[in-house]
Formats: C-alpha cells, sequence, structure tokens
C-alpha cells in the first residue's frame, strides 16, 4: 500500500532527572531532506540523528526536533577546587593585605577563568546517545504510522480518478472506429453539394483516398492502448503491497499519462471525444496533483 509523506510523530523519556523529547515531522518534498534542532550541549548528536532518521524515511522534508533538560545533580558546572585555593593563595600573599579585616567575594572568585569546569560534556553525550536512538525510533515509528494512515487516503482518492480516466477512455475506445465513418458521410455529403450544381459526382477512389489519409491522421487506437497500459501498471503499483517507495515511478506514470491524452487531443477532432477527453486530462491532472504527496 502506497504511503503518504506527511507525518508527525513524537516520543519522550526522563532518565536519571534529565528529560529528552524527539519530535519528527515530514513534508513531501522532491528527495530525501532532513532538518535537524538540536539543544547546543547535544549537537555532537546532530550527525547520527539525522543518520537515523534516514534510514526509516526515505523521501520527504524532514524535520527533526530534540529538547533537553537536566535537573539532576549531574548538571552542575564542576569547581575547580585546586584552581580556587591557588587564586586564593595569591591574594593572601599580596603585599598590605590585612588577613583578619580582607573580605572575598566568592562571586568574584567564581568568575575568575578555570574555576568552573564544563568537562562533563562527553559524560552527557554518552548518556544521551542510547536514549536519543531509542526515541529516534519510536518517534519515526509513529511518522511512519500515520503515512500510512494518510496512504489510505490517497489509495482510494486514486483510484477514483483512475477510475474516472477508465471509464471514459472506455467510451472514447468505442467511438473511435466511427468516427472515420462519420468523417465520410460528412465529406460525401459536402462535395456532393458542392458539385450539385454542376451535375458531377466525386468519384469513390476519390473519396476513399480522401477518408483514408484522415483516418491515418485521426487513428488513436495506439495512443487509448497505451494509455490503458499505463493506467493498469499505475493500479498494480497503488495496490502493491512491497513498502517500497513509489512516488516518482507514479509523478512518470502521471505525465505518461498526459501526453498521451494531449496526443488523443490533438489528432482527433471529433465534438464528442474532444469533450470526453478534456474530462480524461482533468482526472490525470488530480492524480498528477495527488502523486506529488506519495513517498
Amino acid at each position: 500500500m502506497i504511503r503518504s509523506m506527511t507525518g508527525f510523530g513524537t516520543a519522550a523519556k526522563e532518565v536519571d532527572g534529565a528529560r529528552y523529547v524527539i519530535e519528527v515531522r515530514s513534508l513531501n518534498s522532491k528527495y530525501f531532506k532532513a532538518v535537524t534542532r538540536v539543544p547546543e550541549e547535544l549537537q555532537g548528536l546532530e550527525p547520527e540523528l539525522e543518520s537515523a532518521v534516514a534510514s526509516r524515511l526515505n523521501r520527504g522534508s524532514i524535520t527533526v526536533t530534540v529538547r533537553f533538560s537536566d535537573t539532576s545533580a549531574d548538571a552542575a558546572a564542576q569547581i575547580n577546587t585546586n584552581a580556587l585555593q591557588r587564586y586564593f593563595d595569591q591574594l593572601l600573599d599580596v603585599p598590605g593585605v590585612d588577613h583578619d579585616t580582607a573580605r572575598i567575594d566568592v562571586g568574584a572568585l567564581i568568575a575568575l577563568p578555570g574555576v568552573v569546569m564544563s568537562g562533563t560534556g562527553e559524560q552527557m553525550l554518552e548518556k544521551a546517545k542510547p536514549v536519543l536512538a531509542s526515541l529516534t525510533q519510536e518517534a519515526c515509528d509513529k511518522v511512519l504510522a500515520m503515512r500510512s494512515r494518510e496512504g489510505r487516503g490517497l489509495h482510494e482518492l486514486l483510484h477514483t480518478y483512475r477510475r474516472q480516466v477508465v471509464e471514459r477512455l472506455a467510451v472514447i475506445a468505442e467511438r473511435a472506429p466511427k468516427v472515420v465513418e462519420l468523417y465520410q458521410e460528412r465529406l460525401r455529403d459536402r462535395i456532393t453539394v458542392l458539385l450539385a450544381e454542376n451535375a458531377t459526382a466525386v468519384s469513390d477512389d476519390d473519396l476513399l483516398r480522401e477518408v483514408a489519409v484522415y483516418a491515418e491522421r485521426a487513428d488513436i487506437a495506439e495512443e487509448v492502448t497505451r494509455l490503458q497500459a499505463h493506467l493498469e501498471h499505475f493500479a498494480e503499483i497503488i495496490d502493491a503491497d512491497d513498502g517500497e517507495p513509489a512516488g516518482r515511478t507514479l509523478d512518470f506514470l502521471g505525465q505518461e499519462m498526459l501526453r498521451e491524452a494531449n496526443t488523443i487531443a490533438a489528432k482527433c477532432l471529433d465534438a464528442q471525444i474532444s469533450r470526453l477527453i478534456v474530462e480524461v486530462k482533468g482526472a490525470i491532472d488530480r492524480i498528477k496533483e495527488q502523486v506529488q504527496n506519495v513517498e
């Protein structure tokens, strides 16, 4: 069954006081394109997140958003006590400082270079890596489930438009042979009227030659056959249950169907067929519009 490219999935988990949330949004696009929005402290995992999403979602414009908050003790920055002690000792060695009355601003000491360390980044990444990997798969599962639901709606809609083309094409195929006969009758009547004043008549050979030229120019049997074949192939693809992406193939088939319909419209000047082929082209245009959202 075909799948849509539209989908959304989210997953969240709390581990040791740290909360992780990942959202995956998918929209239609000609190719696979991923945009990741990751907090600064977790940006080292960005390539792995994009790779994981690319392995699950074959086509579409994908936006991956990660939110992270850590309320555990591990979130606190580490104080370099050795550096702090060194600064303190240097202050005591400053000449003229009264050790009994001097006051030290702890906040100022903390702001000195090297006192506060943020060396827990690697540990944070190692801790977040398996959690985000699991959440990415869960979010992608939900995206694919939504894509499948949307795909069922697309499947029904595409079959509706396809049936419209098939029904009208059957009428066209039935009427096409009669077009030449009607042309022959109209041509004979017209020539007869024109030559009546001169008391002459057109020969059967001349008439048949003119009709043969018209028949060859207006023959649409080949185009009708090719269009019928495209429609059968189209049905096979949207009914297939192999899980393979089909959007590009369906888009190509839509172009080919429209090409054949345009050729039929150009070759056959019959009013009834012209009216039917306009409806056929309208249904094919709607098919082409809908397959733009098929994965």
